[in-house]
């Protein structure tokens, strides 16, 4: 059962671009997520020569937190997920992998109050394993060696600061924890990816979405002191599901679609990034 309070903290300070799309705009009612889930899904399950259902939408959103989770292996220990948005993602972990409690981040006030409302029935159970915090990924308000795991699925893409980040993810873990991050970074080598991704896609033009090669990521987790820091392309179960499912809402040439040009590019992929705290 969780107790206490987290450490009071200012409240973080959230860009704005982050702030119209997470609160007023409320991303998790547009209906290309689905479900409430706010990621681009992992395909791999679906077939993509049939007709896409809602069904498959959802499985793909759900599928790629199972990818993630199973790199973490939570079963009896202590989780946490950095940018949870709705917390479906917290739920799924609670019901499917064990572990004996789990937290949930968020940098967006908004989003943590319809996590609470969505998870009212795990947060009014007699014994909670379940909390919902307000947080910067860059400034934790949990205490040292306090989970086993620690994980972030698409959200790492709008941390300005993947150095301080990394440096909590190890302030927060115990040794022998594991970290876990899935999103999309730009591919190592790629010219000029900054300028090209803003001039593909709305969402890198506007600032929403940081445009960083995936080594960034793993280099912060060095310094921080992880190790087996490894990265893995999950483009190709990814992508082209993704585009898939956008062709159901929106036409060729609008840029939603462009995220597939950036992959067949070579300009943008999508990772799973994973290390151990020593």
């Amino acid at each position: 059962m969780l107790s206490g309070n987290p450490a009071e903290q200012p409240a973080p300070v959230v860009r704005p671009e982050v702030w119209e799309t997470y609160g007023p705009a409320d991303l998790s009612a547009v209906p290309v997520f689905a479900g409430g889930f706010i990621n681009f899904g992992y395909w791999e399950a679906v077939d993509l020569e049939q007709p896409l259902s809602q069904g498959d939408r959802i499985r793909s959103e759900q599928d790629l937190y199972r990818h993630v989770l199973d790199a973490v292996r939570p079963a009896g220990g202590r989780a946490v997920e950095i940018g949870c948005g709705l917390g479906l993602g917290c739920a799924l972990a609670l019901e499917e992998y064990g572990p004996t409690d789990m937290t949930g981040v968020d940098i967006h006030p908004q989003q943590l109050r319809r996590a609470r409302e969505a998870n009212s029935r795990l947060l009014g159970a007699r014994s909670p394993r379940l909390r919902f915090v307000l947080g910067a990924a860059e400034g934790l308000p949990l205490g040292d060696a306090e989970f086993d795991c620690l994980y972030s699925v698409e959200a790492a893409q709008h941390f300005p600061d993947l150095d301080a980040f990394a440096r909590e993810a190890a302030r927060v873990l115990r040794p022998g924890g594991r970290v876990a991050v899935a999103s999309f970074f730009s591919v190592e080598g790629a010219p000029e990816p900054a300028e090209r991704l803003a001039g593909l896609l709305d969402s890198f033009a506007s600032g929403l979405d940081i445009a960083r090669p995936v080594s960034r990521l793993g280099e912060a987790l060095a310094d921080a002191g992880f190790v087996d820091v490894r990265v893995a392309s999950i483009g190709p179960q990814v992508w082209p599901g993704w585009d898939r499912w956008l062709a159901r809402l929106w036409a060729p040439g609008t840029w939603p679609r462009n995220f597939l040009a950036a992959w067949e590019q070579q300009i943008l992929d999508y990772y799973l990034v994973t290390a151990t705290r020593p």
